[in-house]
């Protein structure tokens, strides 16, 4: 009994190595990553005895990684609030936010006098998949197109996002 109880002990501490061996959370900070879960506690620090002081319900939020402690992310929010999050509720898929202020043209193609496709109210999330300098490629539900980067929040100053 107990050898086979070890070998599953074993097999377990394999796939969790291997699925861990690729894992974008591995990174070194900063970096930007998002919300992976409908329901994701931020906490004061990193462990789950530590208090939760927010209960964050928006999937694909980005956030700033900004210290690691073992499986625990330190992270810094769109509001500037900071805290920790465990590393199973983040992804490593590219996010911004909409900035505050009047609705953003979201256009054909990453030039200004391209057609508005459509208008994104502050606040919306969408990912993204493609920035340079001055434009980001977004996906805002099943829609896609192009935003000036001044517009998002979700990426460092110069940074090119592939």
């Amino acid at each position: 009994m107990r050898r086979a109880g070890g070998v599953a002990g074993v097999a377990l501490l394999a796939l969790a190595s291997a699925a861990s061996a690729g894992d974008p959370a591995e990174k070194k900070p900063p970096y930007w990553a998002s919300i992976a879960s409908g329901e994701a506690m931020m906490r004061t620090g990193p462990a789950r005895n530590y208090p939760g002081v927010w209960l964050y319900k928006r999937r694909d939020l980005p956030v700033k990684v900004v210290q690691k402690h073992e499986n625990w992310r330190r992270i810094v929010d769109p509001d500037g609030v900071q805290g920790w999050m465990l590393v199973t509720m983040l992804s490593d898929k590219r996010t911004a936010l909409v900035r505050p202020g009047e609705p953003r043209a979201i256009r054909v193609k990453p030039d200004a006098s391209s057609p508005i496709q459509y208008r994104a109210e502050p606040g919306v999330v969408g990912r993204i998949d493609h920035c340079d300098e001055s434009w980001c490629h977004i996906a805002i539900g099943k829609r896609d197109g192009w935003v000036a980067r001044a517009d998002l929040y979700g990426m460092d100053p110069g940074e090119v996002v592939d």
